[in-house]
């Protein structure tokens, strides 16, 4: 924006990131949640601008969510991505690497419980657990900044008015989830989100036809669909006096 400002005015479109939440409601199939949940998050080791970073489980099935979290994540094969057995590569470099690993450390000082992962694997690359917070606050640092590595904040509610609130308690909008079988909650969750995209029973999935884009601080502009082309265009308007018109 600055560069542009200073030199043509050339429009920008942004996409800077998010910290999305996903919402779990205990009327969810707790099997296919999980699963949601966890590649949501842990696939491509975390670098995936729209992870599913938060997650937000009603607490009538908090307790089996998140020990089958914890299962999934140790059971994670972590390695060299060109192994077809591996689940888990090295994150993309060592200033990456080390920004995760400090990150996962704050989260242990400020009081977040570490249920699973948290290291450097091997002596040899940029490799981390799968690593799980519970009992994470939305003004921890874990939980406000994106990490952009595979790190879980892992949170219990009661009420989908109380899911609504602590979702949008952020500087992001990028994208959401929710996990429901109710039609009228995945209704009324998904227009009160403020984000750019919302997925109801799955995440991290597009289409060349669904526009793309954040709310606040996650940036302007869309990929994808109709107003990702429009940012390619721009408007004319043409006026041509016509003479002697009957519809004068």
């Amino acid at each position: 924006m600055t560069a542009a400002a200073a030199s043509n005015l050339k429009p920008v479109s942004l996409e800077l990131g998010g910290k999305s939440p996903l919402i779990i409601f205990e009327d969810a199939d707790i099997d296919e949640a999980v699963d949601i949940a966890f590649n949501g998050l842990f696939y491509n080791k975390g670098e995936i601008c729209v992870a599913g970073s938060r997650v937000y489980v009603q607490e009538g099935i908090y307790e089996k969510v998140e020990k089958k979290l914890v299962e999934k994540a140790n059971a994670w094969i972590i390695g060299d991505p060109f192994d077809p057995l591996v689940n888990q590569g090295p994150q993309t470099s060592k200033k990456q690497f080390e920004k995760i690993l400090s990150y996962i450390e704050h989260g242990k000082r400020e009081g977040a419980k570490l249920l699973t992962g948290g290291k450097h694997i091997g002596n040899k690359g940029f490799y981390i657990e799968p690593t799980i917070f519970s009992g994470v606050k939305e003004d921890m640092t874990i939980a406000k900044e994106e990490i952009f590595g595979p790190v879980m904040s892992l949170m219990k509610f009661k009420t989908m008015e109380e899911a609504i609130k602590r979702a949008n308690d952020t500087m992001y909008g990028l994208a959401a989830g929710v996990i429901t079988n109710n039609l009228n909650v995945a209704n009324t969750v998904s227009r009160s989100i403020r984000a750019g995209i919302i997925w109801i029973n799955c995440f991290t999935r597009f289409d060349l036809d669904c526009s793309y884009g954040g709310y606040k601080m996650s940036g302007f502009g869309k990929d994808f669909g109709l107003d990702g082309l429009y940012q390619y265009l721009q408007i004319k308007s043409v006026v041509t006096p016509i003479q002697d018109s009957p519809w004068h």
